[in-house]
Formats: C-alpha cells, sequence, structure tokens
C-alpha cells in the first residue's frame, strides 16, 4: 500500500491524501484550502476563470490520475470525513461519476450547503457508510470511527490493504458534547498502525485544555440573565454542538431561540440523526426570522418549499424589536441590512462564538464595528473544534502508532515534542510505501 498526502502537510485546511495498491485508487477528503502559500486567506474567486489543467499546474488542484473529467479510467472511490468545505470543497471538479462513500448526515449538509450558498457541490453518486462498520473498495478495506467535532458526522478512518494499515484522524476533539464518542473510540482504537495521519490545528497554540461545550454553556446563561437587553450571537449554523449550547442557556434563562431560515434548515435535517432543537412544536423556544435578501434568493431559485415548511414558527422583525430582552439571535453579516431594520436593539449584547482568526477578515470586522457602532458590548466566548495536546496525546497513546505524520497543522516540526513515537515530517506531494 502507498500514500501521498497532496495538501495538508505544512497547512490548516485543503486536506487531501491519495492512497493505493496495484489494483485499487482511492483519494480521502478533497477540500479547499484555507490559506494561499504566503500564508494569506484563500480567494478562489482569483482562481475562478482557470481550466483544471491550469489549477493543477498552479497546485492549487491535486494532480491525481482518473479525478477530472478529462479521464477515460475514474479512481475507485473517494471518502469525505465531514461536512466543511477544507475537506470537501474541490468536489465541484471532480468527473461527475466518480464514486463516494460519505456520511449520511455529511451529505445532506453538503446538498443544503449548495442551496444556500454559493458553494456548489453536488454528489450524485454515493454510498453511506456507519461508524464501525468496515467496508470495501476494491482490496481496501475502510473503517470509519464517528468523532467529536464541531462538525455534525464527522469521521476518522482505519484504511487497511496488503497487510498494512493507515489511520487518518480526519478533524477531532474530546471537548464537545459528543465527548463520549472520543472516549469510546480511546478504548477501542485499532493499534500497532503503521501510519497515523494525524491533525494538529492547535499544536501550535501548545493549547491547555480546552473549555467543554458545557461550559460554553455556562458563559451564555450568566450573560443571558445579565440586564434588559436583546443577545446576538454569532456563530456557525452548522456547529450543531454550539447550537445546542446556546439554546440550553435560553431554555434556561426563559429565552427565545431566534434562527435564521438556513439555520432552521440545518437544525431540521440534523433531528433525523440526534435530538437537536429545531423549530416545531416539540422546541416552542426556537424561532425563526427569515433575512430578506437570502428569501428572495432561495425563493428565485424555487426552493420556497424550504421555507414554508417554517411559516408557522415565523417571528417578524416588529416581535423581536418589541420583546428584545427576551430574544437571543443568531446572526452573521449577511444580516446587516435586516438587522437595520429592528429598531430599538441599541447598547444589547453581540457574543462573538467563532475563530478568532476570522476577525481579521474585512467583512467580520465591518460587521462588528456596524454594531459597536450601535452601542452593542462585545463579548467573546467559544471553544475550538479540534483537539487540544492532552486529546491529541490520547489518540495517540491508544493507537500506538509505529509512526506519526503530521497534517492539518502549520506546525508539524513541534510534533516530536510531545508524542514518545516516531513521527516523521512529509512534504505535500512526497509518497510513501508502507
Amino acid at each position: 500500500m502507498r500514500f501521498k498526502i497532496h495538501r495538508g502537510t505544512q497547512e490548516i485546511g485543503g486536506s487531501c491524501v491519495e492512497i493505493w495498491t496495484e489494483t485499487t485508487r482511492i483519494v480521502v477528503d478533497i477540500g479547499m484550502p484555507l490559506v494561499e502559500k504566503d500564508g494569506s486567506e484563500f480567494d478562489f474567486q482569483k482562481y475562478k476563470n482557470l481550466t483544471v489543467e491550469e489549477l493543477i499546474e498552479r497546485g492549487i488542484l491535486p494532480d491525481i490520475k482518473g479525478f477530472y473529467f478529462n479521464t477515460s479510467k475514474l479512481l475507485d472511490g473517494v471518502l469525505i470525513s465531514h461536512p466543511h468545505i477544507d475537506h470537501y470543497g474541490f468536489s465541484t471538479f471532480l468527473h461527475p461519476e466518480i464514486h463516494y462513500h460519505v456520511g449520511e448526515a455529511t451529505h445532506k449538509l453538503i446538498e443544503l450547503t449548495a442551496i444556500f450558498t454559493p458553494q456548489q457541490n453536488y454528489i450524485k453518486n454515493h454510498t453511506y457508510f456507519e461508524t464501525s462498520k468496515p467496508f470495501t473498495i476494491g482490496d481496501i478495506t475502510i473503517t470509519p470511527y464517528l468523532m467529536d467535532h464541531s462538525a455534525f458526522d464527522a469521521y476518522a478512518f482505519l484504511i487497511e490493504a496488503d497487510g498494512k494499515t493507515l489511520f487518518y484522524s480526519g478533524d477531532f476533539r474530546g471537548h464537545g458534547r459528543k465527548n463520549k464518542v472520543f472516549q469510546w473510540f480511546i478504548h477501542n482504537a485499532p493499534t500497532n498502525v503503521d501510519y497515523l495521519l494525524l491533525e494538529g490545528t492547535q499544536i501550535e497554540r501548545n493549547t491547555k485544555q480546552d473549555k467543554t461545550e458545557s461550559d460554553i454553556e455556562s458563559e451564555l446563561v450568566s450573560l443571558f440573565s445579565e440586564g434588559d437587553k436583546i443577545n446576538l450571537i454569532y456563530a456557525s449554523g452548522q456547529n450543531i454542538d454550539r447550537l445546542v449550547s446556546i439554546y440550553r442557556a435560553c431554555k434556561r434563562t426563559g429565552k427565545l431561540f431566534v434562527i435564521d431560515v438556513y439555520t432552521a434548515c440545518v437544525l431540521k435535517e440534523i433531528s433525523q440523526y440526534a435530538r437537536t432543537p429545531f423549530p416545531s412544536k416539540i422546541f416552542p423556544e426556537v424561532r425563526v426570522m427569515f433575512p430578506y435578501f437570502l428569501c428572495k434568493r432561495i425563493a428565485k431559485e424555487n426552493n420556497e418549499k424550504l421555507l414554508y415548511q417554517f411559516q408557522h414558527f415565523k417571528i417578524t422583525k416588529e416581535e423581536i424589536s418589541l420583546n428584545r430582552s427576551n430574544i437571543v439571535l443568531l446572526v452573521r453579516p449577511s444580516m446587516k441590512s435586516d438587522l437595520e431594520r429592528i429598531p430599538n436593539i441599541d447598547g444589547g449584547n453581540l457574543i462573538y462564538s467563532l475563530w478568532e482568526g476570522y476577525l481579521q477578515k474585512e467583512y467580520t470586522k465591518t460587521f462588528i464595528d456596524y454594531l459597536s457602532n450601535r452601542q452593542f458590548k462585545v463579548y467573546k466566548i467559544h471553544t475550538s473544534g479540534h483537539a487540544d495536546i492532552e486529546t491529541l496525546r490520547q489518540m495517540v497513546n491508544a493507537i500506538k502508532p509505529k509512526n506519526i505524520v503530521p497534517i492539518h497543522t502549520f506546525s508539524g516540526h513541534e510534533y516530536k515534542q510531545h508524542f514518545n513515537y516516531p513521527v516523521l515530517e512529509m512534504r505535500d506531494g512526497e509518497e510513501i510505501t508502507i
């Protein structure tokens, strides 16, 4: 068995690993980068007019045989670890007949993202896998393991062929609302694998133990309990753990949790796989706001049914204004024009609940400045979606790998000081025979 990391040995995001034997070739993840080679933010708009060949030549798309439209023989399969675009975002360039192996909820979230955002990824041919149930692609056996991560339905993969083993950690943590999933894995992990491809997003931060989602919930309860003011929360509509933390804090403080129609669709879809709150008679504390421009575009694209399903749970801007002290409203920069039409909310709280790195983005700065000018007080309440160093050690000690390969990190050179196992720092495009 051989493998090659096309992207990810020296950066966070853009993950893509090719694995093959004499008869079978697969790829794990096909992520869009988060950064350019000079460290600046990756913006695909600069490259949108380039051909696939030109994108490969510039090192933006991976050079993989049987991957794109200009091939006569397709590779045998693509695994998607979870629904974050830095792990699936370049799938739009792949040959439409390529077969994907993906978690069912991951597929549903990718489809929703394609409807509500410019990220137009559609997976046509697919097979759903289940955690801990091995399946085969040619002569390669894959066992998915559900992981605790800020993305719902995130997996690691044990990959076996030719009597050799490789473990791809994907993105994971141990301090989320699925921490029991990680603890189960620690006690049931495959051992003595030949190569562990270990994400190290937080290695360079040298973090102590991260706050748990329960800690986040408690902080929110304290803030929601203060004063006669509205609480706005700038958080991801797909960070299900965080949305649950917000909902639980609302429930404990008697607040209404107001979400936009996109987040409502996400929560309703996810409720098929986990007991998550969504706009319904079961969860009367959850109400839906309909952002004007988003809804206009969704209707124009003949997806009105996505809007109508929540009409009985609608809350108007006037209702939000009149009941502002009872409202916790999920917001993002694209909703600025809607917030301008909600009077009498000045002087509220804005809770920033995302990675602090996003604060450097111009649209984030502009949005926060706008609310600051409306006398909103800004709080930062967040915890990482990735493993702290102690959690990374737990995975390593459970698997007992013969070799650790840094991936999804800017600081692979720091692995050796944290793990008592051999560390192999690879370069993008380097080929290893196991």
